[in-house]
């Protein structure tokens, strides 16, 4: 393991399980979750650092490891179809994560992700 993937996992694991934990209540299905994401991950890293957004890139695999995993656990508390502005109202609003926090999990510019989090909340408001 080299040394930036171990930073990655320390910084960005927390706040990875404390998503996956929403789409499974169980922690210990929450930690099995992340930690398929992450030897997922391990696997591209040369190539996750080479691309133009790593936290990106390692957003998207966590996102796709969970809606897998959800889908083959036929989980049917959430729907596996959440969108990204749904996404990042998680993150927010259920997670707890402030608008940098969020950015920097999921590889967007704070503004962008406050922009989406107001559109999101208007739309959203009453399904909460």
């Amino acid at each position: 393991m080299s040394v930036e993937f171990a930073a990655f996992c320390e910084l960005h694991e927390p706040r990875y399980r404390s998503y996956a934990r929403v789409w499974f209540q169980e922690p210990g299905a929450a930690h099995r979750v992340v930690r398929l994401a992450l030897r997922t991950l391990a696997e591209v890293w040369p190539a996750v650092l080479e691309s133009p957004n790593p936290a990106a890139a390692a957003w998207q695999i966590l996102r796709d490891t969970v809606t897998e995993q959800h889908a083959l656990a036929g989980a049917e508390r959430l729907r596996p179809d959440v969108d990204a502005d749904e996404d990042l109202a998680i993150l927010h609003y259920v997670v707890g994560l402030a608008t940098p926090e969020i950015a920097d999990v999921v590889g967007v510019d704070t503004a962008n992700i406050t922009s989406q989090l107001r559109q999101t909340h208007r739309r959203r408001a009453t399904d909460w």
